[in-house]
């Protein structure tokens, strides 16, 4: 009996063909178009982690067929400037070959021309690097010719460990890799976040996969990280004061820290908090990584340019959007804006001191809308709330100045909890001075 010719296309070879060709799932003879080695080929020479994966699975392939006896054949025909599916469906249609696939898109052009294709249904399967995590295990850390590492505790409170007692090799990080881009299909609330040359963030179901390889790191690297907590805000304990000025004042917030201190654990608190308020609550993330109710929409920062989800936000009028990991000037720019048009605002930050958080805005914005800005600083250190600041707009002299024609508009930051103003922002000649009145941590 002849068997059939199977066309495969660059999804099916990120799903892992090889894998349903070796169990007996799928039989026949296997074609791959010269078109998408040659795509493979330019996109990996471009340092896409992705296409050279699937370069690897090529060569699974051949094993394969050539240890259980089917044929394997690299299809040459005339295709220039043609797109590589047009090429394959082309081909498959005048030679009446299958198309396997595992692309949605895909299959609904099969289905609408009349094209014969094989759908690859998932196999489940225990993902290999789940092993390493415990529950006590915040993140993975596997790079070539180095011992598996992991971090173990809390934000705030933990030791690198070693989880293996060999290096790793770069076919065995290959692997991972593999494994995990072909599980992004069956396991719920996986996407492809990010493709660059050299580097892959993948959001699989509750993990955050980053992937990076030569030239861009010198050595495959794959970091997974897992949220250890997920706390609701009831439970940071926190000061009367501070949890009223939440909901009756708070709409231009900050939440500052070092990294992996837990200020995003506490920005997930914290909009669950105002969603269960009434308020409706949306997020920016870069990549989308806070595990929130569907109640609060998540976009990704990445899908969409600035000016888009600036229009995006101001017309749909959240009652506060929270932007996880502000970064650069685009970020304070678009946080800027969406509040001083009336948005609530909720920006995490990297900064080593609260006092730091204020300054990524000094030089951003003008002295006078610095309060309608920002009116609330919350520092987070070892996973809990040690620090909040208020800014308030006043007109005096500022604190080391004695005469009185030198007073002036001062931003005035208090800690909320004492009442004391430990800082005072205000205007020197031309420069902008934050100055410290009373000495914070």
């Amino acid at each position: 009996m002849d068997l059939n010719d199977l066309m495969i296309d660059k999804s099916a070879l990120l799903y892992g063909f090889s894998r349903y060709l070796e169990r007996g799932l799928v039989n026949g003879n296997v074609l791959i178009h010269k078109s998408l080695i040659k795509q493979l080929e330019d996109e990996s020479n471009q340092g896409l982690v992705s296409s050279e994966i699937a370069l690897d699975e090529v060569k699974k392939i051949k094993e394969v067929t050539e240890r259980i006896l089917v044929g394997f054949e690299i299809i040459n025909d005339d295709s220039r400037g043609k797109e590589v599916n047009d090429v394959i469906r082309e081909y498959c249609l005048d030679r009446g070959c299958i198309i396997v696939t595992a692309d949605e898109v895909q299959k609904k052009i099969c289905e609408i021309t009349g094209l014969q294709h094989y759908f690859l249904q998932p196999i489940e399967q225990q993902l290999s690097f789940e092993s390493f995590f415990d529950n006590e295990t915040m993140s993975v850390h596997i790079k070539e010719d180095t011992v598996v590492k992991a971090k173990r505790g809390k934000p705030g409170n933990w030791m690198f460990v070693n989880l293996s007692d060999r290096p790793i090799i770069s076919s065995e990080v290959k692997k991972i890799a593999n494994e995990i881009i072909n599980a992004v299909r069956f396991v719920k609330g996986s996407f492809i976040e990010i493709e660059r040359k050299g580097s892959l963030i993948i959001q699989l179901g509750n993990y955050r996969v980053i992937i990076t390889r030569p030239p861009l790191s010198d050595g495959w690297e794959i970091t997974i990280t897992r949220p250890v907590v997920r706390k609701k805000l009831e439970e940071y304990n926190l000061d009367d004061k501070l949890l009223r000025r939440l909901e009756e004042r708070a709409e231009g917030i900050i939440i500052a820290g070092a990294p992996g201190m837990g200020k995003t654990t506490f920005a997930q608190a914290l909009a669950e908090y105002y969603m269960k308020l009434g308020k409706v609550v949306k997020t920016v993330e870069s990549p989308r990584d806070m595990h929130l109710p569907p109640d609060i929409t998540q976009y990704s920062k990445n899908y969409a340019e600035i000016g888009e989800l600036h229009d995006i936000l101001l017309l749909s009028r959240p009652d506060y959007t929270v932007y996880d990991e502000m970064r650069n000037d685009e970020d304070f720019k678009l946080y800027v804006d969406l509040r001083l048009a009336g948005v609530g605002m909720i920006g995490v930050v990297h900064a080593t001191s609260p006092i730091d958080a204020i300054h990524r805005f000094v030089n951003r914005v003008d002295i006078g809308t610095i309060p309608n800005i920002l009116d609330t600083v919350i520092y987070i250190h070892s996973g809990n709330v040690a620090k909040v600041y208020t800014l308030e707009m006043t007109v005096k002299v500022p604190a080391g100045l004695k005469e009185a024609d030198l007073a002036r508009p001062v931003v005035e930051i208090k800690d909320l909890i004492s009442g004391n103003t430990e800082y005072e922002i205000y205007v020197f000649g031309e420069q902008t001075m934050i100055v410290p009145v009373n000495r914070g941590i």
